[in-house]
C-alpha cells in the first residue's frame, strides 16, 4: 500500500531544503514529531548535506540519499515510522509515501 502526500517546499515556510524536508516528514509521522524533534531531524538532514536553498534542485540520488538520513535518524529515536520522500518535482513539490508491509501501514511502537 502506497499512499502518497504532496507538500510544496514553499508552502513549508522553509528556506532550504533540510527545513522543507523537515516539516513536510513531521506532517505525516505516527506519532506526531514535537518540535523539538522536528528541529533534530533539521539538524540530522543539515548534517546529511541537505542545508541547500530551495533554489537547488534536487535529483533521484538526492531522494534515496535523504531518506537514508531518515532511515538513520528513526534508528536512533527507536520509535519513529514516518513517510519517505517519492519524489521531488522540478517545482520543488516534495511527494511522500507511507511505507508499508502486507499491504498495511507500519506501526511506530512494535510490528504489523
Amino acid at each position: 500500500m502506497t499512499n502518497t502526500h504532496t507538500t510544496s517546499s514553499q508552502a513549508s515556510g522553509a528556506r532550504t531544503w533540510d527545513g522543507s524536508i523537515a516539516r513536510g516528514y513531521a506532517a505525516e509521522t505516527t506519532p506526531p514529531l514535537t518540535d523539538a524533534l522536528r528541529e533534530d531531524l533539521e539538524t540530522a538532514l543539515k548534517g546529511a548535506g541537505f542545508d541547500l536553498p530551495l533554489s537547488d534542485t534536487l535529483d533521484a540520488t538526492a531522494v534515496e540519499r535523504i531518506n537514508q538520513a531518515l532511515d538513520a535518524f528513526e534508528l536512533d529515536l527507536g520509535a519513529v515510522v514516518g513517510p519517505r520522500v517519492d519524489t521531488i518535482s522540478a517545482e520543488g513539490i516534495l511527494a511522500f509515501r507511507q511505507r508499508s508491509e502486507a499491504g498495511r501501514p507500519l506501526r511506530a511502537y512494535g510490528g504489523q
